[in-house]
């Protein structure tokens, strides 16, 4: 009788550990064919670029890279002015958004009423659910006509006399223009830059910052010498993050960048990006060379992100690094 129990037991036990053993396996598989999957779907996106854009790059070539002019009519295409825009718009934007970003998290975590902290914080990241287009009409019929009032009549005025920047803030105030899209975009990355922000600097041990008032520190020395070193690659993260939204925002740049195919050293004279010029000039596209030159837009703006991205995860990797060492 005790004979058949434990034979029961262990047949039950085995049933058991083969159980978990396939559920494992399954586990196992289920999570490394996601991953394939995402490698998969990368490598489709980028074989259809390049196919795409093959018949651009074989007729301009590297000039493709180098020239400005773009002319549908005469079937001269160049990429530079929208890779111009591209680089100039988010990195304005970037520019702006990050002190804010990081203040406005700073703000939240060590400055501001308790009370206050949640409708705070949660009205920071409503801004990031608008979508794109509500930003570009409101920039267009709203944000655009005050500029051209305000902000850049001032600029014209101040740098008239100053070198370089005469240049930098040079022409009439149309509104729009590469000055108000870059705006526009740091107000979109905003919320991604201070809500991450926030989530890194709430993991700093409350007794690093105890310590540090405690021997008499102020806010700002806490800030930059205890929560910023200690969550450098959270904020780090945060900007990359916040600056691929920004390299690849169409609807609101479209809407009040100018979409000029031209270079200038004014950030407030029309331009345009990557984005908005694939946007605006697709469904117009007739021509083979036309769709192909904005598939390869599409390929380029595809290797600026690889590349910044694969730049932001190797400064994430040295400063884990030295934070370890």
């Amino acid at each position: 009788m005790t004979l058949a129990i434990a034979e029961r037991v262990d047949s039950r036990r085995e049933k058991v550990v083969r159980h978990f053993a396939l559920t494992d396996t399954i586990f196992h598989w289920a999570c490394r064919l996601a991953a394939i999957l995402v490698l998969v779907i990368l490598g489709g996106v980028f074989v259809s670029l390049v196919s795409g854009s093959w018949a651009a790059l074989d007729k301009f070539g590297f000039a493709f890279l180098t020239t400005a002019r773009w002319s549908p009519v005469t079937e001269t295409f160049g990429a530079l002015a929208p890779i111009y825009g591209t680089l100039i718009t988010s990195g304005i934007a970037i520019l702006i958004a990050v002190p804010v970003g990081i203040g406005i998290a700073v703000f939240l975590t060590e400055l501001c009423p308790r009370p206050l902290r949640r409708p705070i914080a949660i009205a920071v990241e409503l801004l990031a659910g608008i979508p794109s287009i509500i930003y570009g009409i409101w920039g267009l019929f709203v944000f655009a006509p005050f500029l051209q009032r305000t902000l850049q009549p001032f600029l014209i005025d101040v740098f008239a006399n100053v070198p370089v920047l005469n240049a930098v803030f040079a022409g009439p105030p149309y509104g729009i223009g590469i000055l108000t899209s870059s705006l526009i975009l740091a107000i979109m990355i905003l919320p991604f830059i201070a809500s991450i922000t926030k989530d890194v600097f709430d993991t700093v041990p409350g007794v690093l910052k105890e310590s540090a008032y405690g021997i008499g520190c102020t806010t700002w020395e806490v800030v930059r010498r205890i929560v910023i070193p200690h969550t450098r690659v959270g904020i780090m993260g945060g900007v990359m993050l916040a600056l691929g939204r920004a390299l690849g925002e169409t609807m609101a740049v479209t809407f009040v960048i100018g979409n000029s195919h031209r270079l200038t050293a004014s950030i407030i004279a029309p331009g345009t990006t990557i984005s908005a010029t694939i946007a605006n000039e697709f469904t117009e596209a007739d021509a083979d060379v036309y769709v192909s030159s904005l598939m390869s837009l599409g390929l380029i703006l595809f290797f600026i992100t690889f590349l910044i991205l694969a730049a932001a995860r190797y400064m994430l990797l040295r400063m884990g690094r030295q934070a370890g060492a």
